[in-house]
């Protein structure tokens, strides 16, 4: 395959930017109402948490930051199945990448299976540990590989 068919940094990052709306779209439609169901509201406090003994003051700031872990979790699993799904689909590509004519092959040039798609989209959380490094190697190495793409056996090329 030739090296112009692999699709770069850039237009990566523009793809990135269209599931980024599509996916926190979805996320806020579902994030919502769960916190609305675990209750989390300041209102619920009255606005008052001096007139709290310590152990209730403690138990609210508990409860808010394991809704906020609940929200986080809920949210990267969100993205995470969306991301898999369209990428192991007959698309072969997210919403994003169809609009920018890109696709998501195996080293072979072949469709990703279910499996390999989610490889390669739990991978993009070992790319985000590193300070997104996994993702800035697409701009710089020969097939335009980020390291999510590299655990996987993965490419992105142009249609």
């Amino acid at each position: 395959m030739s090296n112009n068919k692999y699709a770069g940094f850039w237009l990566r990052f523009v793809a990135y930017i269209i599931d980024g709306l599509i996916v926190g779209a979805v996320q806020s439609i579902i994030i919502v109402p769960v916190l609305g169901m675990l209750g989390i509201s300041f209102a619920a406090m009255d606005g008052n948490m001096d007139a709290m003994s310590d152990g209730e003051a403690i138990a609210v700031v508990i409860g808010m930051f394991s809704a906020m872990g609940t929200t986080f979790l809920i949210a990267g699993i969100i993205g995470i199945v969306y991301y898999t799904i369209m990428e192991a689909s007959k698309f072969q590509a997210t919403f994003g990448k169809m609009a920018l004519g890109l696709i998501v092959t195996d080293l072979d040039g072949k469709p990703l299976d279910f499996g390999k798609a989610l490889l390669r989209n739990l991978g993009k959380i070992v790319s985000q540990m590193i300070l997104m490094i996994g993702y800035i190697m697409a701009g710089f190495t020969d097939k335009k590989q980020a390291l999510h793409d590299m655990i996987a056996g993965a490419l992105v090329v142009k249609k």
